[in-house]
């Protein structure tokens, strides 16, 4: 009699590992799910929208590749009308603005990350399980690689601070390795002038030449917090707001955005004793916050968390540092519309026990997160197993990611009515922290 067995290398089993590995990862407590909001509804789809996320949270989760083939995305930006009322009588036929949008095309391409599980003896002497090891290892190391590409997209820059827990290398003092420009598929792009402020005597100075004399004392206070909330209401292309689903007060009092810390600079900014400085506060602010309708639940309000002028203040889990003397890209004035890069060294007076940090503060549609889907199991993410060398005695596994990320930056009319290059959805603030011992 026959007997239907599925073993190690049939495609039901691959499928279902795939399945497995795509829920686990997706299941990790990475920024990017708490960034995002949830996907169309099946009515939605039926309706010809568009596989994305919703707009008014930073990560766009573009998933349209996951059902259709190609390797590329495109991504629209309505402009906002500038209307002009017409009065009485007059003439308003044809008098209205014309609907512009700014297109941006994503690339999409394949990542691989290896893991050996051991051959035969090695699995005989110890009491663990290497193939499950190998598996917990991989769920961990693939959101932590999309969030690390997603953290250099919209921060323009690697950065040098490294460690076991960074997938991606690390940049050395005259520019990146020449393997990270593969691994993040879309190009790193500096910050568009209009969007990169540096810290300088309490205060945020536009364009990243500041960087060239920045100071030991040019740390995150809460002053600097203020004037990044004043900025943001006077911007003549203002980051939109953030807009969790169920927020009843969106509309009165909403979220400027999310201000992510690097960790070093989080501690600068606890330490600062001015007296409306009560960190207690601002965290009873956000929970109280997060009272309103059913938005008790949200990720972005689980942990450490502040809130000061509507801007949620929150730590960064990976940094992004530059030492004195390094050169780093930014945009000069001069070339605020085309976004031409320049390169700028950092303050080599600066002292060599101080790094520059850079924070990021995130609105809406600040990063765009495509999705593609493997043939054989329409998974972003795919588990491969195989055994090989030594006669097929070595295991060894790898996690396939069908995706990429890009941060999003179009050409928006500025307050001369110029198009000028801006990073739509991202800002980032550099200040200075001084380095713990490693």
């Amino acid at each position: 009699m026959s007997t239907t067995v599925v073993n190690t290398t049939s495609q039901i089993a691959k499928k279902s590992w795939s399945e497995t590995l795509s829920f686990m990862v997706g299941r990790e407590a990475t920024p990017l799910n708490s960034l995002s909001g949830p996907m169309p509804t099946e009515d939605d789809v039926l309706r010809k929208q568009k596989q994305q996320t919703s707009q008014f949270m930073p990560i766009l989760r573009v998933d349209e590749l996951t059902k259709t083939a190609g390797d590329r995305v495109q991504v629209d930006c309505g402009q906002i009308a500038k209307f002009v009322a017409i009065m009485g009588d007059q003439n308003a036929e044809g008098m209205g603005p014309a609907l512009d949008y700014s297109i941006q095309e994503l690339l999409l391409n394949m990542a691989t990350l290896p893991i050996s599980a051991g051959g035969k003896m090695s699995q005989q002497r110890t009491v663990h399980s290497l193939r499950k090891n190998a598996i917990y290892q991989l769920t961990e190391a693939m959101p932590r690689f999309r969030w690390q590409r997603s953290l250099v997209q919209m921060a323009g820059a690697r950065g040098k601070s490294d460690g076991v827990d960074w997938i991606l290398p690390a940049n050395t003092a005259t520019g990146p390795d020449a393997g990270l420009a593969a691994l993040m598929v879309n190009p790193v792009q500096a910050p568009t002038y209009n969007r990169h402020f540096v810290v300088s005597a309490g205060t945020l100075v536009q364009g990243g030449l500041q960087l060239g004399s920045i100071a030991s004392t040019d740390v995150m206070r809460l002053t600097v917090v203020d004037e990044l909330a004043a900025i943001w209401s006077e911007m003549p292309v203002r980051m939109r707001p953030i807009r969790i689903p169920d927020d009843p007060a969106a509309g009165d009092s909403p979220i400027k955005g999310v201000f992510f810390m690097d960790q070093l600079v989080w501690d600068n900014f606890i330490q600062d004793n001015t007296s409306n400085n009560n960190i207690r506060k601002f965290e009873t602010d956000a929970m109280r916050r997060a009272e309103y309708g059913n938005m008790k639940a949200h990720p972005l309000f689980s942990g450490e968390v502040m809130l000061w002028n509507n801007i949620l203040l929150r730590k960064m889990n990976f940094p992004i540092r530059f030492d004195p003397s390094d050169s780093v890209n930014i945009v000069t004035v001069a070339n605020r519309l085309t976004a031409t890069e320049s390169a700028q060294t950092i303050n080599a007076a600066l002292p060599t026990t101080h790094q520059v940090a850079r924070s990021l503060f995130l609105g809406a549609q600040a990063l765009a997160c495509v999705s593609g889907g493997n043939k054989q199991s329409q998974e972003t993410y795919t588990l491969l197993e195989k055994n090989t060398d030594n006669f097929g005695r070595d295991l060894q596994f790898a996690g396939e990611l069908m995706g990429t990320e890009a941060k999003l930056r179009w050409s928006l009319p500025n307050a001369s009515g110029q198009l000028e290059m801006t990073d739509y959805g991202v800002m980032v603030v550099d200040s200075v922290v001084r380095k713990r011992p490693s």
